[in-house]
């Protein structure tokens, strides 16, 4: 719990530096943790084919004849910095025909003009997997982290997969260079589009669903997101949806402490409850990440007409 306390206090500290040192401009933002403006589109890693998730980031980039995307390899490593096959992969999976690679493991290149100008026409972003870290070293408090905001503001989708996923969150979970087993590594700050946030992935493939639960115990400010592969959230302002054929698991303080809606309400099963340290929310379901609350909708019967929401085994 000190380690975690002091860490946190030395990121605060941090942060203050950086805002008078950094070409990163922060705005106050009336959202507790989704962008203002724009979109993000997170997925849980091996999205495949997955249609919904696609479909959901090429009209978010304005169509696949209007799109302009920078496809990030930089996760990947250094082997990424001239193989297409993740631009192909967007191109093929989108059928958006203007997507270019960004790479670099050069701090300076990341904060040059000429760098940047791709991401500056660019109506989308698509972080590819690797490790998180190797993201946070070529981009953190640069130009170029400073052009991904700014295509935000503008209204444009930044995605990521695995790593890429990570990486959007304020507080970089498994970031050590040592390997991903380590959860609060050498790298701790991310990139930080979805503010107060730490993000997972993999998590049921990989059995890793308890392991953001003792984390946010200690951080209550942070929102905790675990993806599963081919799944994703899209996030825009303080709402979250779920897309893809899996789950993602929501963490939460006063969920975590019991302290939140109670999972049987009436002697009636609640599905958007949890009596649990975390509760899993599938595809259609969507979040209030400012309330930290699920967004209940009333279900309709074939006629389309409002059904009262009944329980059911």
């Amino acid at each position: 719990m000190k380690k975690l306390t002091s860490l946190l206090v030395l990121m605060a500290a941090g942060l203050m530096a950086f805002a008078q040192q950094s070409p990163i401009t922060v705005k106050k933002s009336p959202t507790r943790h989704g962008p203002e403006k724009g979109s993000l589109l997170i997925i849980g890693g091996n999205v495949g084919s997955q249609r919904d998730i696609w479909d959901k980031f090429t009209e978010l980039a304005g169509g696949k004849d209007k799109a302009f995307v920078v496809v990030v390899t930089t996760a990947a490593g250094d082997s990424a910095a001239f193989d297409q096959k993740a631009v192909d992969e967007v191109k093929k999976q989108t059928g958006i025909k203007n997507a270019v690679l960004l790479h670099t493991s050069d701090f300076k290149e990341a904060n040059s003009e000429k760098f940047i100008a791709p991401i500056k026409k660019a109506t989308a972003v698509y972080f590819e997997g690797g490790r998180q870290w190797h993201i946070a070293d070529s981009y953190l408090n640069t130009l170029t982290h400073q052009a991904f905001i700014d295509l935000l503001d503008r209204g444009g989708v930044i995605a990521g997969s695995s790593a890429g996923a990570s990486i959007i969150g304020s507080f970089l979970w498994r970031g050590d260079t040592k390997g991903a087993q380590v959860e609060i590594g050498d790298h701790t700050q991310g990139l930080g589009f979805l503010k107060n946030s730490a993000i997972d992935q993999h998590i049921l493939v990989r059995n890793r669903e308890f392991a953001l639960v003792d984390f946010i115990r200690k951080a209550p400010q942070l929102i905790g997101l675990g993806l599963n592969e081919a799944t994703a959230v899209l996030v825009q302002r303080d709402t979250l949806q779920v897309l893809g054929k899996s789950y993602v698991a929501i963490y939460d303080y006063n969920t975590i402490i019991n302290n939140g809606e109670k999972h049987v309400v009436n002697n009636r099963e609640d599905f958007t409850a949890s009596n649990g340290p975390f509760f899993f929310l599938g595809a259609g379901q969507k979040y209030d990440l400012a309330k930290r609350q699920v967004i209940q909708e009333p279900r309709r019967n074939k006629n389309n007409n409002v059904a009262k929401t009944e329980s059911s085994n």
